[in-house]
């Protein structure tokens, strides 16, 4: 069983960065791609970014293009998601996600575990 727990959530202003962390343990985390989503509140959580095991290749939500960057440590069992140039709308729950096989990255579906969130509130 893979146990994902994200870090680095807060509250920040309009125009500052975030560094969000996900340490994973109990499971082969060099092998599986993972993902960032994010849920605001009365909103379907949406895809944010992705990356492959080796962390060559990387997908963003073209929206987010820019200004969000995905990167792994796989000697650290950890992957990140760096923020720059936050907005209000920018708020959000933001969870990661490890998949057992490769696939359609942007698909929550593809995805089968996932950490308990942590909170980015960016206020204006």
């Amino acid at each position: 069983q893979v146990q994902l727990v994200e870090s680095g959530g807060g509250l920040v202003q309009t125009g500052d960065s975030l560094r969000l962390s996900c340490a994973a343990s109990g499971g082969a985390f060099s092998n599986y791609p993972m993902g960032w989503f994010r849920q605001a509140p009365g909103k379907a959580r949406e895809f944010v970014a992705a990356i492959s095991w080796s962390g060559g290749n990387t997908y963003y939500a073209d929206s987010l293009k820019g200004r969000f960057t995905i990167s792994r440590d796989n000697a650290k069992n950890t992957v990140f998601l760096q923020m720059n140039s936050l907005k209000p709308e920018d708020t959000a729950v933001y969870y990661c996600a490890a998949a057992l096989r490769n696939g359609r990255h942007w698909s929550r579906s593809q995805y089968d575990y996932w950490g308990q969130g942590t909170q980015v509130t960016v206020s204006s």
